[in-house]
């Protein structure tokens, strides 16, 4: 387990669509070898593959997971899957032990910080999920939605994309799974006026692929579902047709080497994000979310990493601040409007109270010795 390895206290682990990240509380340079050690042990993986990580400490890895949290780090700004995706992550790591009092304060904090986001910026309002921009970029390519295309995939990414294709009128869309049930149940969910989908097998790929003139990618496979072989197989039939690939996964669905054949490109996630223009507004509410970020972020490391309190003591500071922010929002919309020195002045008793708490568990903590080394806030990618 990765939080009983050498170096680590707390650990989690989350994948989105383009990343894995560990984020850990201990020793950074133990810790972050021993995630690499079990990276290599479980996977397979090779020293010259140990460059494509990095890592970011106290500060910025706080900052990084506030970020994260909000849709600011994710390849279309705005997201809100990735809310739900931290939240499953932190709910695992409790459930498993690894989860302990720092990491639970970094991950209420990042919550917290994307309530504000949300009610205090426009970033969300302008949001453009993958699937939708996928969607959006086809029209940009073929001037409008092509005759016939194919979805690979029948989970949460493959459903938002079928949705956005149903919408923009789609004419002939056909979805492909391993299991051909899901890709069906996908297409009843469509509803009675979805005719223009159709399910097919994985068996039944070529037969689609042969005639499709645009494929979205979007399942959890390991590996490349779609390589370099199966494009050589169909192209006899496709005679040089034009093809667009749009990979939503990762690991990727389609291999790179089918870029080599004629009439065929592919866009990955990466492509995506350059290919696809921001809506109007995005960059002003992903400016106005920055500032917020960087205001909880000092605040937040002043009370969590400074000092000589033990982090225990400090995430709890952290937890009862933020308790009382709430509650003191939750008084003044039931009892309020106040006027402002009253108002000041009942935040100020809040957080005296909230002192008072912390400071007597902190002086109470006084006579036990610390022993263990300097532990930092560590963010693995």
């Amino acid at each position: 387990m990765l939080s009983q390895a050498e170096g680590i206290e707390e650990a989690l682990v989350f994948s989105t669509c383009n990343r894995t990240e560990f984020v850990a509380w201990g020793d950074p340079t133990l810790a972050v070898n021993s995630i690499l050690r079990l990276l290599t042990a479980e996977y397979d993986l090779k020293l010259r593959e140990w460059n494509s990580f990095y890592r970011l400490l106290d500060e910025q890895a706080v900052a990084h997971a506030f970020r994260v949290s909000c849709g600011l780090d994710s390849t279309c700004i705005g997201g809100e899957q990735i809310a739900r995706q931290v939240t499953r992550a932190w709910q695992q790591s409790q459930n498993t032990g690894c989860c302990g009092a720092v990491l639970d304060a970094v991950l209420r904090k990042a919550l917290f910080v994307r309530r504000r986001v949300r009610k205090e910026t426009t970033l969300h309002s302008y949001f453009v999920s993958a699937a939708h921009a996928a969607v959006q970029l086809a029209g940009q390519i073929f001037g409008s939605l092509p005759a016939n295309i194919v979805v690979f995939g029948a989970g949460h990414l493959a459903h938002v994309a079928a949705h956005a294709l149903f919408n923009h009128g789609a004419r002939s869309v056909t979805l492909i799974n391993r299991t051909e049930e899901r890709a069906a149940e996908l297409v009843r969910r469509l509803g009675p006026q979805a005719s223009a989908f159709q399910a097919r097998s994985f068996e039944q790929r070529d037969q689609a692929l042969a005639s499709a003139d645009l494929v979205i990618s979007a399942t959890s496979a390991p590996r490349a579902i779609f390589t370099a072989d199966d494009m050589r197989r169909i192209a006899p039939e496709r005679k040089g047709r034009k093809l667009v690939f749009i990979d939503l996964a990762l690991p990727r669905d389609i291999a790179p080497a089918v870029r080599e054949f004629e009439g065929v490109v592919l866009y990955d996630l990466e492509d995506l994000e350059r290919a696809v223009e921001p809506r109007v507004g995005t960059r002003a509410g992903e400016v106005e979310a920055e500032k917020i970020v960087q205001a909880e972020v000092r605040g937040f490391r002043k009370k969590l990493m400074a000092g000589s309190a033990p982090p225990e003591i400090s995430a709890l500071r952290v937890r009862l601040d933020e308790i009382c922010r709430q509650e003191l929002e939750s008084f003044r919309l039931e009892q309020g409007p106040f006027p402002k020195d009253q108002d000041r002045l009942i935040a100020a008793v809040s957080a005296r109270i909230t002192n008072k708490i912390a400071g007597s568990l902190a002086r109470e903590w006084k006579g036990i010795p610390e022993v263990r080394g300097p532990r930092r806030m560590i963010a693995g990618i």
